[in-house]
């Protein structure tokens, strides 16, 4: 099945893929200024996310064929292309050039690393929206305050429910598939590794107030199967770091994508 995807611009392509509990969307203000810059830029939603299929089975391996098959249904010329992702999408990303070199130009990586990590820090998401009573909601205002029980983040809390919709018969939905990702939720802190590097060169951006990429992952995870990579600190960015500091990821991913 094809992943759903927007695209826009003329150019080299860059595709975008998005993180946990994220979609396409996310991406679209600096996805339209690439495309002003001179890119042919493709969002993608990564399965169980956004508009794309849902299915009972989610893990990097599979995300790396659901690329593939993008790539493929594009035409995407691997002598130009640049794949980014974010978060689970840096990993997916991750591994689908590790296992496809060929398909792609250049990596771009956004906050995090390939190492493996436990989940535990989305249990309580996870907990507040499997309490959304999703079936029985009047309003999204609803909606928040079940989730409020469990996120007190208010920035968290409006990341989440922008993925609640309502259907055609008038009752709400999520858009992600949340039962797939509670139930795999262990497999998406999985390692991404290699027998064989990425030669070709890659760029991570960290933020420089998260923990996603540690100073040794900078050092030596990283290094040991993206060799040809570089490691740029946006200081006053978290984990959300398009999000936060949109001018330093745009700009640092314009020049990687254009150098020769």
């Amino acid at each position: 099945m094809l992943l759903h995807f927007r695209e826009m611009g003329q150019g080299a392509p860059l595709v975008i893929l998005h993180g946990l509990f994220g979609f396409s969307d996310n991406w679209q203000t600096l996805a339209r200024r690439w495309a002003e810059a001179g890119h042919r830029v493709i969002v993608a939603d990564l399965r169980n996310h956004g508009r794309s299929f849902h299915s009972a089975e989610h893990s990097y391996e599979l995300m790396s064929q659901d690329i593939l098959g993008l790539f493929d249904h594009l035409q995407l010329d691997g002598a130009t292309t640049t794949l980014l992702g974010h978060s689970m999408g840096g990993k997916a990303s991750m591994r689908f050039a590790l296992d496809y070199p060929d398909r792609l130009a250049r990596l771009v990586v956004v906050d995090i690393a390939p190492r493996a990590s436990t989940m535990h820090h989305q249990d309580d998401i996870l907990t507040g929206l499997n309490a959304v009573p999703v079936a029985t909601l009047e309003s999204r205002q609803q909606a928040e305050e079940a989730l409020a029980q469990h996120v007190p983040q208010p920035g968290v809390r409006q990341f989440l429910l922008k993925n609640l919709y309502r259907q055609e018969d008038n009752t709400f939905a999520w858009r992600q598939n949340l039962a797939a990702l509670t139930e795999h939720m262990e497999d998406l802190g999985a390692e991404i590794s290699s027998d064989k590097p990425f030669l070709k060169p890659a760029l991570f951006i960290r933020g420089g107030k998260s923990d996603y990429i540690t100073t040794e992952d900078k050092l030596y995870g990283i290094p040991a199967i993206f060799p040809n990579s570089q490691v740029e600190t946006v200081v006053n960015a978290g984990h959300w770091v398009h999000a936060e500091a949109p001018d330093a990821v745009f700009s640092l991913v314009q020049a990687f994508a254009t150098q020769g």
